[in-house]
């Protein structure tokens, strides 16, 4: 139902993006207090602008030409997620890269997709030679409850320029 590729740079349009839906409420998140993960009520909302999207679309490009990688997955013709694994390792105990994007467009959410893209990307982060993958996970329950079911935990090494960027993200990482 999905395909899943690595997105070569000749094929990284401005406009790629353009139809792509990312928009999420969220009414529940997590936070650690102390160790302690606590569930609260937060009401806001994600809804990309087209400016955004054409962003992101260059930050494809930049990390592609640096030496990491975006995968695509597609329903037809149609691009429906997309996963970005930064160029730039780190990391003392382990080799991270950073999953910075892990996006389903809306219409095809809870269909897998998701799973298929998260699967994807950490076969190609290995091929880069990453022995982890290092996501600031969006705070909404939702969101944890996907990178858990994924495999993912509380990060071991704790990149400071990866949580200052979003420092409600949880950092979460996943062995390769």
């Amino acid at each position: 139902m999905f395909t899943m590729e690595v997105l070569p740079i000749e094929e990284v349009f401005t406009e790629m993006l353009d139809s792509f839906e990312r928009f999420q409420i969220t009414t529940k998140v997590l936070f650690n207090d102390k160790g302690t993960w606590i569930e609260t009520e937060d009401s806001f909302e994600d809804n990309w602008t087209l400016q955004r999207k054409r962003q992101i679309v260059e930050h494809f490009r930049d990390a592609i030409k640096n030496g990491g990688a975006v995968v695509i997955a597609k329903q037809g013709a149609d691009l429906v997620g997309f996963a970005v694994i930064e160029a730039v390792p780190f990391g003392c105990e382990s080799i991270y890269r950073e999953l910075s994007f892990l996006h389903v467009t809306r219409s095809v959410r809870g269909r897998k997709a998701g799973e298929q893209l998260f699967l994807k990307a950490k076969e190609v982060a290995k091929l880069l030679g990453a022995e982890k993958l290092y996501i600031g996970a969006h705070p909404s329950v939702e969101t944890q409850h996907f990178y858990r079911k994924m495999g993912c935990v509380q990060a071991v090494e704790i990149n400071e320029f990866i949580y200052k960027r979003e420092i409600r993200d949880i950092q979460l990482e996943v062995t390769l």
